[in-house]
């Protein structure tokens, strides 16, 4: 006597689901989660129960709104709807498009090794009901995964993009800032251009026909770029550094110093880019500093680490700052000038010359950025 595939699934639909799972487990980097021991392959064995009882019915097409028709289409069913949220499911557990036929195909073989074991012979149109549910799942979990994880690379290449057009902005302003002060110095004192002033507005222009020349370079070569890596003179870093920052000097009422360092020291590093992270820090210092006090910039040797030292008046980062302030658009103070990406770049350029920054917070007084390089011989 033939049975009847829906009677036969809804009595062993417990050892189905077992062998479903045990097929999960046996794949690698693949376990069932409870939301989907309930939401995923089960759901659809109710569905696929529902179907093939309707279709026993005088109305056997009404099954095609839970199933849907062969083919699929654009119709909304119970069935498309399930198998997207297992596809998007899937996804977010960083599983692989594969995965997502494989859970289907792990039911169908577990309802055809049953019904030999059990002798239980069906109907060809039972089978052909089969084949269309599996079809129709198959189909909508696979186009809601690749839809999802197209829209997540979208949003992910959208968010880079947007910062790395952050980065160049902020950068741009920066040195655009410096020459503009250094300019304004120069005209305000009838300064000569051949001076210390002068230099200072030389290498910001210099600096700034770089940043745009290096823009222009890393669209044409994307991917295969590769950093340069010099050393340098620690007191020569220092003392430029410390020349261009003393133009910002005065806006905010803060005082500004930089004992004199070892000219004996030297790093290793891309120069530009740590001359950015430190004057990116400096401006987050007198921005964010109290007037009447001090930022203070050291530069010194501890074993065989190189540290440059930003301390600031700030009054202290508050609860859960320090964990966020080098995430990209963070911005905690009450001054919101700027668009938050300072210490962004700061912090990116220090690793991109194999350093750290890290930040301590002093309670009611202020903090300390740190960086921390490799120490290298002075170039000979």
């Amino acid at each position: 006597m033939t049975a009847m595939m829906h009677a036969f699934l809804s009595n062993n639909r417990d050892e189905l689901t077992k062998r479903c799972q045990a097929k999960v487990g046996e794949r690698a980097g693949r376990s069932a989660t409870e939301l989907q021991l309930k939401d995923g392959i089960p759901l659809f064995l109710d569905q696929l129960i529902r179907t093939l009882e309707i279709e026993q019915t005088s109305t056997p097409f009404d099954s095609r709104r839970i199933s849907g028709p062969a083919g699929g289409g654009t119709a909304l069913y119970e069935v498309s709807v399930s198998a997207a949220q297992h596809g998007k499911d899937l996804l977010n557990l960083g599983l692989s498009v594969d995965q997502v036929v494989h859970d289907y195909g792990d039911l169908c073989q577990a309802i055809t090794d049953l019904a030999v074991e059990r002798d239980a012979p069906f109907q060809v149109d039972e089978f052909r009901t089969l084949n269309r549910c599996l079809d129709n799942a198959i189909s909508d979990a696979v186009t809601e995964f690749s839809y999802q994880r197209d829209a997540l690379n979208t949003d992910a290449h959208a968010v880079e993009s947007n910062k790395r057009i952050g980065f160049f902005a902020h950068e741009l302003r920066n040195h655009l800032s410096t020459a503009s002060m250094a300019f304004a110095a120069v005209k305000a004192g009838n300064l000569s251009f051949s001076g210390s002033t002068g230099s200072i507005l030389e290498r910001s222009l210099q600096a700034l026909d770089k940043l745009i020349a290096s823009s222009i370079e890393d669209v044409r070569t994307f991917g295969k770029n590769s950093l340069i890596l010099d050393s340098f003179s620690l007191a020569d870093f220092i003392a430029e550094i410390y020349a261009a920052a003393s133009l910002s000097i005065g806006k905010n009422g803060c005082t500004f110093r930089a004992p004199q360092v070892d000219p004996d020291l030297a790093i290793n590093g891309t120069r530009d880019l740590l001359m950015a992270a430190v004057a990116n820090l400096l401006q987050n210092a007198f921005k964010f500093s109290q007037p009447q006090t001090e930022v203070f910039l050291t530069a010194y040797a501890a074993g065989e680490r190189i540290i440059i030292d930003v301390k600031d008046h700030c009054g202290g980062l508050g609860p859960g700052v320090a964990e966020s302030m080098f995430l990209p658009f963070s911005q905690a103070g009450k001054n919101r000038t700027g668009i938050g990406l300072g210490l962004t770049i700061a912090k990116q350029s220090v690793n991109a010359s194999g350093g750290t920054l890290t930040v301590e917070d002093i309670p009611t007084i202020g903090c300390v950025f740190k960086i921390s390089l490799p120490r290298h011989a002075l170039p000979t």
